[in-house]
């Protein structure tokens, strides 16, 4: 037997559910594919390592698709400053300087996902199938895409959605190539214990070797980010904890405070990468599937639910136009809202890297001069926040707090 939905998406992580969720209550049949689930969250439990910086755009797409409460209720450390400082030049941004209460919300990229995983299960017109293991994609132009699952199970949509990150299965199997190069950097994250009560500030520090970066966790707690060459990298992970601490303790700025104990480490390669399409006939691709960009700013997840957002509403409007969803000219009025807008987000994170990760000293002062020029040209300074906050450029209704069912 063979099972007919509207929308298949493959991948029930943070971007994946947010599809589905912005679809939960139409009249699109959704099936959601996810290998596996999510551990259950418990307050007890340290932090995870792998967090993110939710921007405001990002809050009104989870708030109105019904799932920020499942956020709330579990774990979130709003914050309303961010600094970005080096030896010679400082600006500070803070959300009271454009009336909001916060500038963004850190928060572990498992509670995100539980969270749009609960909701999408309160919809009738869609489906989580997870655990599950696809054992093949077949993709024929003219037919509908079709997933064949290890059970045996096969099931087939007008619409494949590639939510299923950045090796993405679905994008290699259909044929989307690829543009992508290495920064030659690696980051190293790492989770603290410190001094300091619970945070509202996030920094970035820029050095010749790569930026230093903190976000704050609830509690005592904060996440660390330290980018360095890939060797350096390697002979950091390669210290005790206590020997670590101590490179920290000479490489960061004061204003970290005293570190109590390290308490986790990871790392990862810097990677850019950018599908040269986004859509082909009942194929789209969003968040990592699509793209990958310099973390320097927290960006990453950010627009991969603007992709999300602008998705569910290309569908949604399409379906009530009485339109084939999956027809590729219908498709491709979703690239047309978020690839430019990526491309550009993805570019502005390039020129930020190159101009502060260097020492070289006409560069320097340059930024040195940016940084002081920023912090004294007003409207620049508000306009760089409500880019940070997603609240620039053309934004899906979902991320302007719209519902669009």
């Amino acid at each position: 037997m063979k099972e007919i939905f509207d929308v298949i998406i493959v991948g029930g992580g943070m971007v994946g559910a947010a599809v589905a969720c912005g679809l939960g209550g139409s009249e699109l049949k959704v099936a959601v594919l996810e290998s596996s689930p999510p551990e259950a969250f418990s307050p007890e439990q340290p932090h995870d390592l792998r967090v993110s910086a939710l921007s405001i755009a990002s809050r009104n797409i989870i708030e109105t698709v019904g799932a920020w409460d499942g956020i709330v209720n579990r774990r979130i450390c709003p914050f309303r400053r961010m600094r970005v400082f080096e030896t010679a030049g400082d600006t500070e941004f803070c959300s009271d300087d454009i009336n909001y209460p916060e500038l963004g919300y850190i928060v572990e990229n498992r509670i995100t996902q539980l969270a749009l995983l609960d909701r999408l299960q309160e919809f009738s017109n869609i489906k989580l199938i997870c655990p599950t293991a696809i054992s093949k994609i077949n993709y024929r132009l003219g037919e509908q895409p079709e997933i064949e699952l290890g059970d045996g199970r096969v099931l087939s949509a007008k619409v494949l959605v590639g939510a299923d990150g950045a090796q993405s299965r679905v994008r290699q199997t259909v044929g989307i190539g690829l543009t992508s190069w290495d920064y030659q950097q690696h980051a190293l994250v790492i989770y603290i214990d410190t001094d300091y009560e619970q945070q509202d500030i996030t920094w970035q520090r820029f050095v010749a070797s790569g930026p230093q970066a903190f976000l704050p966790l609830t509690g005592h707690y904060g996440s660390l980010v330290w980018y360095n060459s890939p060797d350096e990298i390697n002979r950091l992970k390669t210290l005790s904890f206590d020997d670590l601490k101590q490179e920290l303790i000479a490489a960061f700025p004061d204003c970290l405070g005293n570190v109590n104990a390290i308490l986790g480490i990871a790392s990862f390669p810097l990677t850019r990468r950018h599908a040269q399409s986004y859509v082909k006939q009942g194929v789209v691709l969003v968040g990592d599937a699509a793209h990958t960009i310099n973390p320097l700013a927290g960006q990453g997840v950010n627009i991969g639910l603007l992709d999300a957002a602008a998705l569910a509403e290309v569908l949604l409007e399409a379906h009530k136009q009485g339109l084939d969803i999956g027809d590729v000219s219908v498709l491709k009025r979703y690239e047309k809202m978020r690839r430019n807008e990526n491309l550009k987000m993805m570019t502005v994170m390039d020129v930020f890297y190159n101009v502060f990760s260097n020492d070289i000293l006409p560069v320097k002062l340059l930024r040195n001069l940016g940084l002081g020029l920023a912090e004294r040209i007003l409207p620049a300074k508000h306009k760089v926040m409500r880019g940070a906050m997603g609240l620039e450029g053309k934004l899906p209704k979902l991320a302007k707090g719209i519902a669009i069912n």
